[in-house]
């Protein structure tokens, strides 16, 4: 199985950056997008999906911000759309889809750089994924987080981290919540299989800190412990153009 997710920074605006040609080469079994920035009735026939797939939304109340996609050729057994705490939920951020073997989380978590009440509103959210995941795993299920986490875990995630150690995205109490995630038995696929520096997945639109190879990671798939024996493998596409952040990759086992 093929899972991809990726941050698009806009649904339709991917469409016209060979968005379906992406689909056709790659072919993922279950394609999570965020970011959308879109609301069901603005899609029209310019956005078609191949026939296969089934497709989720979840867009935020407001027109042309965050929300969250799922392209899947497998239907899911059942969908929760957010947290269950309003003032999450009405940005469109989380996609909780039960394909029987495990739970995907499709999440856009937020960015806390605006100001200290958006960072506290981030942290907030970290906290209520955090339960959300653990009530489900102590029920037994098995998870796949995926999404932009927004927040770089260490050092080797990220390009100059001693520049930015004051900036949301790479603080304490951001990566401190990261760590909380794997001390609760989630692990993360990519360093799962690779532990090489300089493995980015997104770059500033300024200075061609893209060509340079000056990023974050800040997309990530995590797994609980269940999962870890089905991994194949999981990797960046740092090729694929048409957004700021480029599409990672998880394979499973059969």
């Amino acid at each position: 199985m093929k899972i991809i997710s990726w941050n698009i920074n806009g649904l339709r605006a991917i469409y016209r950056k060979g968005f379906l040609n992406f689909i056709e080469e790659e072919k993922p079994d279950i394609l999570a997008l965020q970011e959308i920035k879109v609301q069901d009735h603005q899609l029209n026939g310019d956005h078609k999906v191949p026939s296969s797939y089934q497709t989720i939304l979840n867009s935020a109340e407001r027109k042309g911000y965050s929300g969250t996609a799922l392209y899947t050729k497998i239907v899911p057994k059942g969908t929760r759309f957010g947290l269950g705490i309003e003032k999450f939920d009405t940005e469109g951020r989380t996609i909780e889809a039960d394909f029987g073997d495990f739970i995907l989380f499709n999440i856009y978590f937020p960015n806390g750089k605006m100001n200290k009440e958006r960072l506290k509103f981030k942290l907030d959210f970290y906290d209520a994924a955090l339960k959300r995941f653990d009530d489900l795993t102590k029920q037994g299920k098995n998870l796949i987080i995926t999404g932009d986490y927004n927040t770089a875990h260490k050092a080797i995630d990220l390009a100059r981290p001693k520049a930015n150690e004051m900036i949301s995205g790479f603080l304490p109490e951001e990566r401190a919540w990261m760590d909380e995630l794997v001390s609760h038995g989630y692990a993360d696929c990519f360093r799962h299989f690779r532990k090489e520096p300089e493995n980015y997945t997104w770059w500033s639109m300024r200075s061609r800190a893209r060509e340079r190879n000056v990023g974050w990671r800040i997309d990530y798939f995590f797994c609980s412990k269940g999962l870890i024996q089905k991994l194949k493998n999981c990797y960046h596409l740092p090729q694929v153009m048409g957004s700021d952040h480029c599409p990672i990759v998880l394979e499973l086992k059969p």
